[in-house]
């Protein structure tokens, strides 16, 4: 396949598939998104909202607009912006909630820093889309709140209730353990930081973004391993054996967005070096020829085909590509591209009213009929960043 050809396949996936789904769950008359959508392409329309699928929602549209310039995609990300600042926030004690039913009450009123990131990341795209500068005040607030409340001096923390006193991190920890401190929020606050950075130049957020490469570099990077651990104590201590391997793919090109969009030499010099390992080693470890497995816990190989981590590898193996001119990563992105074709995009739904990818499938491409299509945490987050990623780094002259 041409890089042209993927190209164009992407932006159609993108424009005729990917959009139109997400804009037809809109919900005009409580707000936001629908929370929820079954298997069997039923809406559940008093389904509970949650604020990250809604963030991520409005993250989407606002990039999409960035990218297409169509107005339509600029209402929509108007109209998740909205939802954002009205009905997620707590004008009371700060922050965003965790969820809301659909009505818009609070429902799950406990902060969580991760939710607090991806709320900071689509008020930054939603500001370079729009011009909007309350947005950019609230991500202020939030990257505030964060380094006020939600961090200590090793590290950022995870739970808090509604008024941010640290409550268990049930949200985020999984594999029979309770984690402190973990390896995904502190991915997703750098994440946001570096999209917050990228629209405003603000040197405070500059400095966060280079001690969360220090952290990675020196608390979560494993070398004899050649990956990132997952889940630590209070004092990065890791509590689970367990290779996350779409986590580290997605760690890699981040990593490298940050320090590209720091234009900082001694930090590329740095976290060059693990971006490459990790790359190298997903694409020796996890990846099969067609498409990646989940994770390893234990030595035991969980080979769930898992929608994100296939979105993810994607753009792993494309910037790993461009990083290091190894054509094997070119291949291996057209190859994970392929499999989604087959297997992840919904071959049930083939009209105008747009189609999303399945959660999961087993080795076999049978997909998991229990995951939903739609959830608080199934989005166009990977999947349309993915879209993104490919057109602008598949230029047509390539």
């Amino acid at each position: 396949m041409a890089n042209s050809e993927m190209r164009s396949e992407v932006m159609a996936h993108l424009t005729k598939d990917i959009i139109p789904f997400w804009k037809g769950l809109r919900d005009n008359e409580n707000g936001g998104y629908i929370g929820y959508l079954g298997f069997n392409l039923k809406a559940d329309k008093k389904a509970v909202k949650g604020c990250i699928l809604n963030s991520r929602i409005t993250w989407f549209f606002a990039n999409a607009y960035t990218l297409l310039k169509e107005e339509s995609l600029l209402d929509e990300a108007r109209h998740g912006f909205a939802f954002l600042k009205d009905v997620c926030w707590d004008k009371k004690n700060g922050g965003v909630y965790w969820s809301v039913n659909y009505d818009g009450t609070p429902a799950e009123t406990l902060k969580h820093t991760y939710n607090q990131a991806f709320s900071i990341y689509a008020l930054s795209s939603y500001y370079e889309a729009s011009g909007d500068k309350e947005a950019l005040k609230m991500a202020y607030q939030l990257f505030d709140l964060i380094e006020g409340k939600m961090r200590d001096e090793l590290g950022y923390l995870e739970a808090f209730d509604a008024e941010f006193h640290e409550i268990d991190n049930e949200k985020l920890s999984e594999n029979g353990v309770m984690a402190s401190k973990t390896m995904n929020t502190l991915l997703h606050v750098f994440e946001a930081y570096t999209e917050l950075y990228r629209v405003d130049h603000n040197e405070k957020v500059a400095d966060k973004i280079r001690w969360m490469m220090d952290i990675v570099a020196e608390k979560i990077y494993n070398p004899k391993r050649h990956r990132q651990e997952v889940f630590f104590d209070a004092a990065w201590n890791s509590i689970i054996d367990l290779h996350s391997y779409g986590h580290d793919i997605e760690t890699a090109w981040l990593v490298d967005r940050g320090v590209a969009v720091l234009n900082d030499n001694t930090y590329e010099k740095k976290m060059s070096p693990i971006t490459q390992d990790l790359t190298d080693e997903i694409y020796k470890v996890a990846f099969d020829g067609f498409s990646l497995a989940n994770e390893c816990e234990r030595g035991v190989v969980n080979e769930w085909r898992i929608w994100w981590v296939q979105a993810e590898t994607v753009v792993g193996f494309l910037n790993g590509y461009e990083k290091t001119g190894r054509a094997e990563y070119l291949e291996a992105a057209k190859k994970v591209w392929q499999y989604i074709k087959e297997h992840l995009i919904d071959q049930r739904v083939q009209n105008t009213a747009g189609r999303e990818w399945y959660w999961r499938v087993a080795t076999d491409g049978t997909p998991d009929e229990s995951k939903p299509i739609v959830e608080p945490w199934k989005c166009p987050y990977h999947n349309g960043r993915m879209c993104f990623e490919v057109i602008r780094r598949l230029s047509d002259g390539k």
